[in-house]
């Protein structure tokens, strides 16, 4: 069945569900990740969450040559030479039938439709640490409101039971469908990667406008933290850092999360077949992060340095 089935439209498509998160709200959490974006960041470490159809990914390590792939193949996209496998990236049109076929899983498949109650089952089972730790789901991505009539009937089913619920957001859609999907959270985790819309469309692809107002809305009607992916050179500057903790302050955030930039998504990419954008770049120091730090708790607000 391809991956643009419609008969797969009824289910949502999730890329991961990570038990034990310590980072995604309070208490132990499920996270569930939620295929596709609404953004492009450059410096994103989650590549693989950013296409909202399945696609392929490879890991050249495990491949046994057994050219099974090359076979099932309908469009020659594969050939193997001297160097092993290769795949024709450009060619490929994301069939997934090499996935189906690797008895190695050097090709494997991103992204399983899964419908609410199956999702919903995965976080149940994890209910008591939960109630030890008022820990609860969160839904994340990619962006998770691409995905909006899923997330909020997931969102409305685990609350139903009482579990504690989160939206980790980008805050990048329609107030609308934002405002639906809020009647069944309890937090809101939102980013703010840059207060300059020119310099968040440099990093993002789009502008922050829409973005800045959805966060003010949720912000009064939904506890609220707000999370800055701090990136050397993009959005570390002082005058940045001031106006983001401002924002903050002003709309009543519980606290900024400061989420240092790390390399550790960077070899996903060319097992997507993409090239990484921030190739180069290297994580702030530990003075860097602390000097940030002191400017956000200078405005009164909690600071939680992240991972």
């Amino acid at each position: 069945m391809s991956s643009k089935d419609p008969e797969n439209n009824h289910k949502g498509l999730v890329f991961n569900i990570q038990k034990f998160s310590l980072h995604d709200g309070p208490g132990i959490r499920t996270t569930v990740f939620m295929k596709g974006c609404s953004l492009a960041c450059k410096w994103c470490s989650n590549p693989e969450s950013m296409n909202r159809n399945q696609e392929i990914m490879t890991y050249d390590i495990r491949c046994i040559g057994c050219k099974k792939c090359v076979e099932a193949c309908p469009i020659g996209a594969i050939i193997f030479t001297e160097r092993g496998r290769e795949i024709g990236w450009n060619k490929c049109d994301n069939c997934l039938e090499c996935a189906r076929v690797c008895p190695a899983k050097a090709i494997e498949c991103t992204g399983q439709y899964m419908t609410v109650d199956e999702v919903a089952k995965k976080v149940e089972d994890d209910r008591t640490f939960y109630k030890n730790s008022n820990g609860g789901m969160t839904i994340s991505g990619g962006e998770a409101l691409v995905q909006s009539k899923f997330i909020r009937e997931l969102l409305k089913k685990c609350r139903g039971k009482g579990i504690h619920t989160a939206l980790d957001t980008t805050g990048n859609a329609s107030w609308e469908e934002i405002e639906r999907v809020l009647e069944h959270v309890d937090l809101v985790l939102v980013d703010i990667k840059h207060t300059d819309t020119e310099m968040h469309k440099k990093g993002t692809g789009v502008g922050n406008e829409i973005i800045l107002e959805n966060v003010e809305k949720i912000a009064a009607r939904v506890r609220t933290w707000i999370r800055i992916p701090l990136i050397p050179d993009y959005n570390d500057s002082e005058s940045n850092i001031k106006k983001v903790a401002g924002f903050a302050s002003d709309i009543g955030a519980e606290k900024i999360s400061v989420l240092p930039y790390h390399e550790l998504g960077s070899s996903k990419y060319p097992k997507l077949g993409r090239v990484y954008p921030m190739d180069g770049t290297t994580p702030p120091t530990e003075e860097a992060v602390e000097r940030v730090r002191k400017i956000i708790e200078s405005y009164g607000l909690k600071v939680e340095i992240g991972r």
